[in-house]
């Protein structure tokens, strides 16, 4: 089971449609740690001591995070798509095919305009 770490500005419709398709998601709210102003870094290490894939929108500080902390649980940086189904199942689909994701970063983009999912 894929578990993940929903950082505090990624979208709940996300997480829900994830925990749809079987995955273990735990976000920055249930750990009773939003609107603390948790720096990114603390953000990674947290979710990398949960043994969790960070999910972010956050694209440009943690691609600088995952240079500077190589061993963390994984990362999946996505840019912001209004199609909350079809980006958690892009998600879904791209950590299954990565495997193991220690150390990784994916990126899932929004399809470009006009097309075909």
């Amino acid at each position: 089971m894929l578990r993940l770490y929903s950082n505090e500005n990624f979208p709940l419709p996300v997480v829900e449609e994830l925990r749809r398709l079987g995955c273990d998601v735990t976000t920055v709210l249930e750990t009773g740690r939003a609107g603390q102003a948790w720096p990114d870094e603390e953000v990674l290490r947290y979710a990398s001591a949960e043994n969790r894939v960070l999910l972010t929108l956050n694209r440009k500080d943690f691609f600088r995070l995952h240079v500077a902390y190589p061993g963390h649980s994984g990362i999946v940086a996505c840019s912001v798509d209004i199609d909350f189904p079809g980006q958690a199942r892009g998600m879904h689909t791209a950590l299954i095919a990565a495997g193991e994701m220690r150390g990784q970063l994916i990126r899932v983009n929004r399809p470009a305009k006009g097309s075909n999912q």
